[in-house]
C-alpha cells in the first residue's frame, strides 16, 4: 500500500489480500436484538458485517470506495446492495433504520463529521447510528503515532452537533476487548462506542 495520493487505488491495494470476513464483534452486540430493517454498512470493506446483517433478514446497501472490495462483496453475497462510492463526495439515496460506521478511518483527507451527521439525518424514526472508533494504537496499526488523540465518543457527538429533540445518545463508552491482528496476533485494545438514535422526524 504505497500509493498515498489516490484514496480508491490505496484501499484497492489493501483489499488485493484477503481480509478476514467476519462481523465486527460491537456491531454484532449492539445489532443483535435489533429487528431487521434497511442497514446501511459505511466503508463495508471485506463486508463482513454487511452479509452479517444480511444473515438475519436485514435490507442491506453497504458501499466503499474501493472497487475490489464492492466486486468481492457483489459476488459472495448478491442479496446485500453493495455501491462503489467516495463518501467524501456523495451519499446513498434512502432512508434507513440502523446506520454502521466501524473503524471508519482513512489516512485521506474526509469530512468525516459531515458524513455521520448526513448519515445521521438519513435515519428514519426510532433508527440508530452506530460509530465504533479506535480508541488505541493496536500492534498491527499501519499508525504507530504515540501522540495520536482518538476522539472520544462524546467529542464525536459534539462534533456532529445534532439536536437533542431529535437524536438522542443511547450509548457512549469505551469498552476493551480482545483483538486478533491480520497475521494471527492478540492484543487488548480499546474501542470507542457512540450509538444515536433518532427519536423525532
Amino acid at each position: 500500500m504505497n500509493n498515498m495520493t489516490d484514496p480508491a487505488q490505496f484501499w484497492d491495494e489493501a483489499h488485493a489480500v484477503s481480509w478476514p470476513v467476519r462481523v465486527n464483534p460491537l456491531l454484532a452486540e449492539i445489532a443483535a436484538d435489533l429487528p431487521p430493517g434497511h442497514a446501511l454498512d459505511l466503508g463495508c470493506g471485506a463486508g463482513g458485517d454487511a452479509r452479517w446483517l444480511a444473515g438475519r433478514g436485514w435490507r442491506v446497501t453497504a458501499v466503499d470506495i474501493s472497487a475490489t472490495a464492492i466486486q468481492r462483496l457483489a459476488e459472495a453475497a448478491p442479496q446485500v446492495s453493495a455501491l462503489r462510492m467516495d463518501l467524501a463526495e456523495e451519499f446513498p439515496e434512502g432512508d434507513f433504520d440502523l446506520v454502521s460506521a466501524q473503524y471508519f478511518h482513512t489516512p485521506f483527507a474526509l469530512p468525516r463529521s459531515r458524513v455521520l451527521r448526513r448519515a445521521a439525518h438519513a435515519l428514519r424514526p426510532g433508527g440508530r447510528l452506530v460509530v465504533v472508533d479506535h480508541g488505541s494504537t493496536a500492534p498491527w496499526s499501519w499508525v504507530q503515532d504515540p501522540d495520536l488523540h482518538y476522539p472520544t465518543p462524546d467529542e464525536v457527538a459534539a462534533e456532529l452537533a445534532l439536536d437533542p429533540r431529535h437524536w438522542r445518545i443511547e450509548r457512549a463508552d469505551t469498552p476493551q476487548r480482545l483483538a486478533h491482528g491480520p497475521d494471527g496476533q492478540t492484543a487488548t485494545v480499546v474501542d470507542n462506542v457512540l450509538v444515536i438514535r433518532r427519536v423525532g422526524a
